[in-house]
């Protein structure tokens, strides 16, 4: 299949890369004959006593999953499926984090090497399959979230974690200045929280770990109502109802930042740090409001002729998008890749 791909890329014509395109939403237009990476599948090395898992791009998610909760392991940054079309490749690519990012960290942050075919067809290997073997420049992890944009990622190591001994799900009904008030007065506490959500009035708490921290967790901040844990599904994937809009904003800020002062409704993650923003605001007025207190917007969501005329990502400062140009010419040097994916140009 490598060989099949190498030839693709040596005809120099712009290429889509595509596995399942669960991600296809996501980020600019979709420019390129499409480069299919399905055929490439298969889990290469799993060993779950080092604690890594290694796979083709092409390999489902789903596959992957199965084979780590047979050993009661699991990828604890919860990549976002969004369909049963959902492959390994397509998840480093888009680098998106589910729920649980703010206590284990974010999809970056456990992957240890991949191997990939640069814009001259020439096979490289970044990193490798433990923590100890990975030396030199992180270039594996820069492939995280670069959209296809660079190379394309034929093989990927990541690190896996167990699965917790005890999971539990709590509601408590606050205002949203109650709610990041409160979760960051909980995050300077040794509790056992993995991920929280706020819309509408209701904080949803999700507790993880030894059964003991989770039971004494629950009793040092009150039980609050239950709520069934099927909740992150419907969060990681998209499938909750707030998520069922035509425009949806993703913005980046620090945790402690106030609320936000925009039109629309808002769901939030992360312990304040991810804020979800319906609204037909000017994009000026939503990415102003974000940056003012230290963040970023993108556009998540929206129709094609919204996202050609605002872009999908804020505007780089200028030593950014040197790097960023600096990079595409040095793994891409004839713009093969995704082009126009992240930035036009790029």
């Amino acid at each position: 299949m490598i060989t099949e791909f190498q030839a693709r890329i040596a005809e120099g014509k712009p290429l889509r890369i595509r596995g399942g395109g669960s991600k296809d939403g996501y980020g600019n237009a979709l420019e390129g004959d499409v480069l299919d990476t399905r055929g490439h599948a298969g889990i290469v090395a799993y060993e779950p006593t080092e604690l890594f898992i290694t796979a083709k791009c092409g390999t489902p998610l789903a596959e992957i999953e199965a084979a780590l909760a047979a050993s009661g392991q699991c990828l604890p940054f919860e990549p976002p499926r969004f369909s049963a079309d959902s492959t390994i490749g397509g998840v480093v690519a888009a680098g998106l984090s589910g729920p649980r990012r703010v206590s284990a960290g974010a999809l970056r942050d456990f992957v240890l090497g991949v191997k990939l075919l640069d814009g001259e067809a020439r096979e490289l290997a970044f990193g490798g399959q433990v923590m100890k073997n990975v030396a030199g420049y992180d270039v594996s992890r820069v492939m995280a979230g670069s959209l296809g944009t660079l190379g394309l990622i034929t093989e990927v190591s990541l690190k896996v974690l167990p699965r917790p001994v005890a999971d539990a799900t709590l509601r408590f009904a606050m205002t949203q200045a109650e709610a990041l008030d409160t979760l960051n007065r909980w995050a300077a506490r040794p509790l056992p929280i993995v991920a929280s959500a706020w819309e509408a009035g209701v904080l949803t708490l999700r507790l993880a770990g030894a059964r003991a921290a989770v039971e004494t967790a629950q009793q040092n901040i009150g039980a609050g109502e239950m709520e069934e844990s099927a909740v992150w599904d419907a969060l990681r994937d998209q499938t909750a109802a707030f998520f069922q809009t035509e425009i949806l904003w993703r913005l980046s800020v620090p945790s402690t930042a106030p609320e936000l002062n925009l039109p629309g409704k808002q769901l939030i993650e992360w312990g304040g740090a991810l804020r979800w923003l319906k609204s037909d605001a000017p994009a000026e007025t939503i990415r102003a409001t974000a940056a003012a207190v230290g963040g970023s917007a993108t556009l998540y969501r929206a129709p094609a002729e919204l996202k050609a005329q605002v872009g999908a990502f804020a505007p780089l400062p200028a030593p950014l998008m040197a790097l960023h140009q600096n990079l595409k010419a040095a793994f891409d040097p004839r713009g093969l890749f995704n082009p126009g994916r992240f930035y036009r140009g790029l």
